[in-house]
């Protein structure tokens, strides 16, 4: 149902009405709880009380360009501009996508709304007028994946701010799917859950040495030292997250059991000098052609008979191909990330001579930890506010709700994969899982 509701109007009467004509019928047969106002205050409401979600087009341009260019990274653009605001229920605002990839016009309507298009003000913006936080990378490609772009990748993502992380993480500062005991967990506890439930399934011992290839801020490897008894090794190719973690190691007391690098796994050396290796939430910035030569260091790394659990990021269609969500997620969060099915991401590793022991996918875990961190990260924008641009607010703020929808709705999933370096003795892990349990 349309209610139109009219506000006071500005004086550019005539672009508003047509604004209007196109936001009727496109949100016409909306099934939803939705309203739209536009730059001049004129709102439209297709709903009957109070909408769940409301759009604010502040220009006149942004209707224009969005009926011109028919690019759905547009609107995400605008949000980010704060072009377009979004006031009410974030995900109900993303369920839009599935509306207007269904809408159907006839030759006449899309006929008429071009030429409405091009009468309404303003200048058509350019894709590549972009917000500061537009990254070198996704400009030139040929970058991606090399050292020097792997540092400037995770750079980009990781170094924004400390403080900014630390204002929605969770108290140890773990930046990866948690593991709920029950939906009602904290996400501190969660966290400590996952933690825990890495460590077991390794089968950690006391002076075992542990690598973890991507250490994040290090609350891993110190976990690992603290409960487990470990030597643990961790490597960043973030310069924060390395400084932090080296600062929170020493408040700890930790520095005869774990030791942090700034490095990238291609600049590891030696052979078999690990009895555990671990990797959480980094080889989705390996990329697709590097997963062989990936899972071949760790192998190399790994003694025989040792263990090694990947923690990843998969997606339900193979290789990375270009799309709305791919563009954005390239151009504006993960420069160098690249996802691909479980499947094939198993195939890579026992080509590189690993067997597989243990998978166990987290979807619904992940679902829930970034619901926790876009609650979190609401509640505390008032900070964030001095700490970061407000485009870089806006960027993580819609990509975290956006991934959240996608887990829940399974475009993409995370795995852990426990596997063993089959050259020599066997793996010494129990014949069932129920020692993970207990």
């Amino acid at each position: 149902m349309s209610l139109y509701q009219r506000q006071p109007a500005s004086m550019d009467l005539t672009a508003s009405a047509r604004a209007r004509q196109i936001v009727q019928r496109v949100f016409r047969d909306y099934p939803g709880s939705l309203a739209v106002r536009l730059w001049d205050g004129d709102t439209l409401s297709f709903c009957s009380g109070t909408p769940e979600v409301t759009l604010v087009v502040r220009e006149p341009r942004l209707l224009r360009d969005l009926i011109l260019f028919r690019d759905p990274l547009r609107v995400a653009e605008a949000y980010i501009q704060d072009r377009l605001e979004v006031e009410g229920d974030l995900y109900a605002a993303l369920g839009l996508k599935e509306h207007l990839q269904s809408l159907r016009l006839s030759a006449f309507e899309k006929a008429d709304f071009l030429l409405t298009a091009l009468r309404i003000g303003g200048a058509p913006a350019s894709i590549n007028a972009a917000p500061a936080r537009r990254n070198v990378l996704s400009l030139w490609p040929w970058r991606r994946h090399s050292r020097g772009g792997n540092r400037e990748a995770i750079a980009f993502h990781y170094d924004v701010s400390n403080d900014f992380y630390r204002l929605w993480l969770d108290e140890q500062m773990v930046y990866s799917c948690a593991y709920f005991e029950t939906p009602d967990d904290s996400l501190d506890q969660a966290q400590r859950n996952k933690l825990d439930h890495i460590c077991r399934k390794l089968c950690l011992k006391p002076g075992e040495r542990l690598l973890d290839i991507g250490c994040g801020w290090g609350a891993l490897i110190r976990w690992a030292a603290k409960h487990y008894g470990v030597h643990a090794h961790g490597i960043t190719l973030s310069r924060n997250q390395y400084d932090h973690a080296r600062e929170v190691i020493r408040d700890e007391g930790l520095q005869d059991r774990v030791t942090v690098e700034l490095r990238g796994y291609r600049e590891l050396q030696g052979e078999a000098c690990y009895d555990k290796i671990v990797s959480v939430g980094m080889f989705e910035h390996v990329g697709l052609a590097n997963l062989p030569r990936y899972f071949e260091i760790a192998k190399r790394l790994l003694r025989p008979g040792g263990l090694f659990l990947n923690h990843g990021i998969t997606q339900d269609q193979e290789g990375w191909g270009k799309t709305v969500g791919t563009r954005f997620i390239n151009r504006y969060v993960f420069p160098d990330g690249e996802l691909d099915t479980i499947a094939n991401v198993q195939r890579v590793m026992e080509r590189a001579g690993f067997e597989i022991l243990d998978l166990e996918g987290l979807r619904r875990h992940y679902a829930l930890t970034l619901r926790h961190w876009v609650t979190r990260l609401e509640r505390r924008k008032a900070e964030a506010q001095p700490l970061v641009p407000e485009s870089t607010y806006r960027i993580w703020h819609l990509y975290m709700a956006a991934c959240a929808q996608q887990f829940d709705e399974g475009a993409i999933g995370v795995y852990q994969i426990l596997a063993t370096n089959r050259n020599g003795e066997p793996a010494q892990v129990p014949l069932t899982r129920r020692d993970l349990y207990v």
